[in-house]
């Protein structure tokens, strides 16, 4: 569902550049920095998983379209709401800096359309509101798929409605939200049954791992040992599939269109549309130096191994991006608390003379 330049217009490009950054402004304040500590490793295994994960599209039967997995409420499960939103913010950029997955203007879109309404509405309010009470596989495996078509319908309308407030009129509005939401339907019952396998694994591997309610971590009578596995087995594990599926398994994704290219071709007849002005232009232009690996391959060949090389590149990327992340953070609220006890002590000081 990465968007294009060409389908959003610099008013609306803008307005979603600030409201994906106010949530992610949000995030940063309510991420729990003793929380944080024990989510690093996982932060970066899951990020680079998911973003292998995202270079696999998988086959819609019947449509010629195709879907791939979003990622938010994958996240959210795993690593919070909000850990999950920064995480995912990082998988867009680098996808839209240095593979050219998605346009540089549209970045703001793109962060808002899958990874909020993933992260905070699949994530935060279904699955807490699904599994908070009692957890179990069956609870698991229904809040992923009811998460997951959720948050996808979410982005699919808002995809529509931002192209219908750019005054793209290649794809009229009634029509365009005809066809995407359907398609994105059939993508988001798979990406929930992908996600409720995942989630199914680290629950009976490690299930303190997984979030419940208000942003506990440690679920009711779990303790550290119920696993089957350690903490670090199965981040392991993780790790070990997030390198297989972007060297291996990324060779074999289905070369149809996505649900937001498939729609286009639908409508307009084509899934590339021209946009016309400099700082299109200039978007462009940045994006053709950043992207070593434009399209997941090498710019030189169309040798298969780019696939593969650029799976690595990219999850080494992802996790260096988001244990680079944590660390700024914790400094960033850890000398903002320093600050404010100075402030307070200095106060009472003053208070008693």
């Amino acid at each position: 569902m990465h968007m294009a330049d060409a389908l959003v217009s610099p008013a609306v490009a803008g307005t979603m550049y600030a409201a994906s950054a106010a949530a992610a402004a949000y995030s940063v304040k309510k991420v729990q920095i003793d929380d944080l500590d024990r989510k690093i490793p996982m932060m970066g295994v899951m990020g680079a998983f998911i973003f292998a994960a995202q270079m696999i599209n998988f086959t819609i039967p019947g449509t010629g379209s195709s879907g791939h997995l979003c990622g938010g409420m994958l996240l959210s499960a795993v690593l919070g709401p909000y850990a999950g939103f920064l995480t995912m913010i990082a998988i867009l950029a680098i996808q839209c800096l240095m593979f050219a997955d998605g346009g540089l203007l549209a970045l703001g879109c793109n962060i808002w359309n899958m990874a909020f309404y993933g992260c905070f509405i699949g994530g935060c309010l279904i699955w807490r509101g699904m599994t908070g009470k009692k957890m179990t596989k069956k609870t698991i495996t229904a809040a992923s798929i009811v998460g997951c078509i959720a948050g996808l319908q979410l982005g699919a309308f808002s995809v529509t409605v931002e192209t219908l407030l750019s005054g793209i009129t290649e794809l009229p509005f009634a029509v365009f939200l005809g066809m995407m939401q359907p398609i994105h339907l059939a993508i988001g019952l798979v990406e929930g049954l992908i996600t409720a396998a995942v989630l199914v694994f680290v629950y009976e591997a490690r299930p303190e791992m997984l979030c419940c309610k208000a942003g506990q971590t440690d679920l009711a009578g779990k303790t550290e040992t119920a696993g089957r596995m350690s903490r670090k087995g199965t981040v392991a594990v993780l790790a070990v599939l997030a390198l297989l599926i972007g060297t291996v398994a990324s060779l074999f994704a289905s070369g149809n269109p996505d649900g937001l290219e498939w729609s286009m071709e639908k409508v307009a007849g084509t899934a590339e549309l021209a946009a016309e002005g400099g700082i299109y232009r200039s978007a462009e232009k940045i994006q053709e130096i950043t992207a070593f690996l434009p399209d997941y391959a090498f710019k030189s060949c169309e040798s298969a191994a780019g696939t593969s090389v650029s799976g690595i590149a990219g999850g080494v990327i992802v996790l260096a991006v988001c244990l680079g992340v944590c660390v700024v953070i914790k400094k960033v609220r850890r000398s903002g608390t320093v600050s404010a006890q100075t402030a307070e002590r200095g106060n009472a000081k003053k208070g008693t003379r």
